[in-house]
C-alpha cells in the first residue's frame, strides 16, 4: 500500500471523525434531530468501510460496533442517554487514536477489542451500560402489549449491477428502518461489501407479512424476493412483485460522506475531558484550481523575465536590464501574494474540535454549558492556525474550569443554570480577531492584586497605581495563577503565560476584560499571514539588528537626556519616555559615544520607551522567522530575518526588551 493512499485515507478519516463528533453533539442536545442522525449513520458507515478497505480490520470492527449502536438509537431501540453517548464518544476517540497510529507508522497500534466488546454488551442489554438487561426486558414487554411480531425467512434476488455493495446496503437499511433484521447469510457487513452471488438470505422480524412485503417493494435494487414464516415450508403469498417504485430519499445513502475543511487533532486516549487534546501540525491544505492556474501563469512570466534579463546583461543593455528588473519585482510581488493566499486555511480546521472538548469538560465537572462558535470560515495562514490551537484550547479550558459556575451556584446568583461560552472570529483587513467570551463568575480584581503581591509579581505601590484593565493582564505573567487547587483541567500556574508568549511570537496581541459576576472576555488579535514586515535595520556597536517599522513613531538624533531616579529619560509632547541603551541591554561591545547616537521612539500603543542605537541603515521588507526550541521566549527578540546576502539578522521585540 503506497504512502500516497495511506495519507489520503488519514486526511479523509480525520475530517469524517470531526464531522461525526459534531453531529453526535447535535444529536445529544436534540435527540429528535433526524438530520444529525442521518449524518451520523452515513459517516459511521463510511468510516467502517474505509477502515475495512484499507485492511485495518480491528478498527473496522470497532467502527462496525459503533454503527450498530447508532442503528439502535436511530430505530428508537434505546434512548439517547449521556451514558450511551459517552460510550459512542469513547469509540470515536479510539478510532482517532487508530488514525494517528496509521499516520505515524502505517499500523493500528491501539487496542480496540475491549471497547468493541463493551459496545456489543450495551447493544445486547438494550442500552443498559452496567450490564442490566432491564431496558431490553421492558422493550420485549412493550412488544407483547402492542402486537404479535412474527419472524420470516426472506430470500432476496439482486439483478446484474456494478454496485452490489450499495444495493445490498439499501436492502438492509430498508429492512432496519421498518422491521428488525435478526440475521443474514452472508453476514451484513459482507453483503454491504458486495460479497454475495445473485442475492442473499435474511431472517426478519415483522408485525405482518404485508408490512415486510411493502418494505421490500420500495427497494428498486430488488429483482425479486420470497418470504415465508420462519420454521414453515410454505411461502407466504409466494414471490413478491419486482419493486416498481423508486426508493425513498432516506434510503439512498452515499458511500462517501461530504466533508468540509475541518480537521481532527486528537492526541489523547479517550479520557473524559482530554479528547482532542493538543494539536498536531496541519500537514495539508486544499488549493483552489484558479489559484494553481494563477501560480502557473506567474511562473511562466518569471521564466520569461529571467531569459530577458540574462540576454540584456549579456548584451550590456543596462536600460533593458533595469526594465526587466522592474518586471521581476512586480511578478515576485504577485507570486508572494498568491502563495500566501494558498497557505490560508479556514479556522474550522482547528476549532471544529472545540465543541467536543467543551462537552467533555462540562460533563466531567457536572456543569451545563451552551457553547457557540461564529466565524469558522475566517482564514488564517497554516503556521498561525497551528500555533494558536493550543492557546485557544487553554483559554476554553479556563472558561469551563474557572469561569462557568456549577448550576446550583449560578441559580443562587440569579443566573440560568446553563452557562454560555462563545468563540467568535472576525477579519479586519490584515488581522483576525478571535474572542472567547463567557458569562461566568468573572475575575476578582482584588484577588488578582492580592495574588500578584503575594507572588512578588508587582509591588504594592505599583498595584495601587494600576487600572483594573492592567491588573487583568497580570494573568499572563509566568507562574501567575488564582487557582487554589490544582485540577486536571487547569490551575497548575502555567498556560496563560504561554498563550501570551505564543501570540506575541506570531506578531499578535492578547487582551483580557472581565467583570466580577458577569464573565470574562479574552481577545486575540492575529496577523492573517506569516510575518512579512517592513524592518528598519540599525547598528549597535559592531552588530546589526532589525526593528519593525510599525513599532516606531520617530527616528531622530540623540536629544537631551535627563536622569530621573538613575533612569535616563527624554521628553516628548510633555510625556516622559525611558531610554533603553541597546548596547548595554544586548551586551554588545564596540558602541560609539552617546553624542553620535540615534534614537528610536517607540509607539505608545506598544510600549512607552525610546531605544538608543549607534546608526540607522536602511529599511527593507523581510520574512521574520520566530525563534524555536530553546531559543523561543528570549526577552527582547521576536525572531530572525535572512537578508539577500545570506546574513541572518535578529529582529527585536520592543515590548520585552
Amino acid at each position: 500500500m503506497t504512502e500516497e493512499y495511506v495519507q489520503a485515507f488519514v486526511h479523509e478519516s480525520e475530517e469524517q471523525l470531526t464531522d461525526l463528533n459534531n453531529s453526535l453533539l447535535a444529536l445529544e442536545s436534540d435527540p429528535d434531530d433526524q438530520e444529525a442522525m442521518d449524518d451520523i449513520f452515513r459517516t459511521a458507515h463510511t468510516l467502517k468501510g474505509n477502515f475495512g478497505a484499507m485492511g485495518y480490520d480491528e478498527a473496522s470492527d470497532l467502527a462496525h460496533a459503533i454503527e450498530d449502536l447508532l442503528d439502535e438509537l436511530r430505530e428508537d431501540e434505546m434512548a439517547v442517554t449521556p451514558e450511551v453517548m459517552d460510550l459512542v464518544f469513547a469509540g470515536v476517540d479510539r478510532l482517532e487514536l487508530a488514525v494517528e497510529s496509521i499516520d505515524e507508522d502505517g499500523t493500528v497500534d491501539v487496542e480496540t477489542g475491549d471497547l468493541e466488546e463493551d459496545i456489543r454488551t450495551v447493544i445486547e442489554n438494550g442500552g443498559a451500560t452496567g450490564g442490566d438487561a432491564t431496558a431490553a426486558d421492558d422493550t420485549a414487554a412493550a412488544d407483547a402489549e402492542t402486537g404479535q411480531v412474527d419472524t420470516f425467512d426472506v430470500t432476496v434476488e439482486i439483478g446484474d449491477t456494478e454496485m452490489k455493495g450499495v444495493d445490498g446496503m439499501l436492502v438492509l437499511e430498508a429492512i432496519r428502518e421498518e422491521c428488525d433484521l435478526v440475521s443474514a447469510t452472508p453476514e451484513p457487513d459482507a453483503i454491504e461489501d458486495g460479497e454475495y452471488e445473485g442475492g442473499f438470505d435474511l431472517v426478519v422480524a415483522s408485525t405482518t407479512a404485508d408490512e415486510l412485503r411493502a418494505t421490500l417493494d420500495r427497494v428498486s435494487a430488488i429483482d425479486g424476493a420470497t418470504l415465508s414464516q420462519a420454521g414453515s415450508d410454505e411461502a407466504a403469498n409466494g414471490e413478491s412483485d419486482t419493486a416498481s417504485t423508486e426508493p425513498d430519499a432516506d434510503d439512498t445513502q452515499a458511500d462517501d460522506a461530504e466533508s468540509d475543511d475541518s480537521g481532527s487533532d486528537s492526541d489523547t486516549g479517550g479520557k473524559t475531558g482530554e479528547s482532542n487534546g493538543s494539536s498536531r501540525e496541519i500537514s495539508s491544505v486544499r488549493v483552489d484550481v484558479d489559484q494553481l492556474d494563477d501560480l502557473h501563469g506567474l511562473v511562466e512570466q518569471l521564466v520569461t523575465s529571467r531569459i530577458k534579463l540574462r540576454r540584456a546583461v549579456g548584451d550590456g543593455d543596462v536600460g533593458s536590464a533595469t526594465d526587466t528588473l522592474g518586471e521581476l519585482d512586480k511578478i515576485t510581488g504577485n507570486l508572494q501574494n498568491t502563495v500566501m493566499d494558498m497557505r490560508l486555511i479556514p479556522m474550522r480546521k482547528v476549532i471544529s474540535k472545540f465543541p467536543r472538548l467543551v462537552r467533555d469538560l462540562a460533563r466531567e465537572q457536572e456543569k451545563e454549558i451552551d457553547f457557540r462558535m461564529e466565524g469558522q470560515d475566517i482564514e488564517l495562514d497554516r503556521t498561525i492556525l497551528t500555533e494558536i490551537s493550543d492557546p485557544l484550547m487553554h483559554i476554553l479550558r479556563n472558561a469551563v474550569d474557572h469561569g462557568i459556575e456549577p448550576p446550583a451556584e449560578r441559580e443562587a446568583a440569579g443566573k440560568d443554570r446553563e452557562g454560555t461560552i462563545e468563540l467568535r472570529a472576525s477579519r479586519e483587513r490584515d488581522h483576525v480577531t478571535v474572542t472567547v467570551e463567557d458569562d461566568g463568575r468573572g475575575l476578582d480584581v482584588d484577588e488578582l492584586r492580592r495574588k500578584a503581591l503575594e507572588k512578588g509579581v508587582r509591588t504594592e505601590a505599583e498595584l495601587d497605581a494600576m487600572e483594573d484593565t492592567e491588573v487583568y493582564d497580570l494573568v499572563f505573567h509566568p507562574g501567575f495563577s488564582t487557582a487554589d487547587e490544582v485540577t486536571d483541567v487547569s490551575g497548575r500556574g502555567v498556560g496563560m503565560d504561554v498563550v501570551h508568549s505564543t501570540v506575541k511570537q506570531l506578531d499578535g496581541s492578547v487582551n483580557v476584560e472581565s467583570e466580577k459576576g458577569e464573565g470574562t472576555t479574552v481577545t486575540l488579535r492575529l496577523p492573517v499571514t506569516v510575518a512579512i514586515v517592513k524592518v528598519l535595520f540599525i547598528e549597535v556597536g559592531n552588530e546589526e539588528y532589525g526593528v519593525p517599522i510599525k513599532n516606531i513613531d520617530e527616528v531622530s538624533r540623540m536629544p537631551t537626556v535627563e536622569t530621573i531616579n538613575d533612569q535616563p529619560m527624554i521628553e516628548h509632547d510633555e510625556e516622559i519616555y525611558p531610554v533603553v541603551d541597546l548596547a548595554s541591554e544586548l551586551d554588545v561591545p564596540g558602541q560609539t559615544a552617546n553624542g553620535d547616537s540615534m534614537l528610536l521612539r517607540i509607539r505608545k500603543s506598544e510600549r512607552r520607551t525610546a531605544l538608543r542605537c549607534d546608526a540607522v541603515n536602511k529599511q527593507e521588507e523581510v520574512v521574520v522567522k520566530p525563534l524555536e526550541g530553546v531559543l523561543s521566549g528570549i526577552p527582547g527578540l521576536s525572531g530572525t530575518a535572512v537578508l539577500g546576502d545570506g546574513n541572518i539578522v535578529p529582529i527585536l521585540d520592543v515590548v520585552t526588551l
